[in-house]
């Protein structure tokens, strides 16, 4: 569990981060051009990080409602994962793409390893 815990926490804490980086560096256009949109996108992605985050503490403590809610953030990293590479490759950033695609696999790794337990 402390494995899962620590990925939660690592993915949602670097989904902020990169939002946050996108959003302060100006390279987020669709602020402009689709901002309904692009913030439901950002609205969906921040629920994300924050059950990740919530979930892998609750795992790291040893909460009994731990696992439970990492399911559920689990799931909603995949669809994420599911989705974002649209969002990227609109952009033209195709490597990006990639890292998504891994990190649905992972995830997927993650969910099956809980279920073990």
């Amino acid at each position: 569990m402390r494995f899962a815990g620590w990925y939660s926490l690592v993915a949602g804490s670097l989904m902020l981060a990169q939002w946050g980086f996108f959003l302060a560096t100006g390279q987020v256009p669709e602020l402009q051009t689709e901002p309904f949109r692009i913030a439901f996108h950002l609205a969906g992605e921040a629920a994300t990080a924050i059950a990740l985050i919530v979930s892998g503490a609750a795992l790291l403590r040893r909460l009994k409602w731990g696992r439970d809610v990492s399911f559920a953030s689990l799931g909603m990293l995949i669809y994420t994962a599911i989705v974002s590479p649209g969002y990227f490759a609109q952009q033209g950033q195709l490597a990006a793409c990639g890292n998504v695609r891994r990190v649905a696999h992972s995830c997927a790794c993650k969910s099956v390893s809980l279920g073990s337990i």
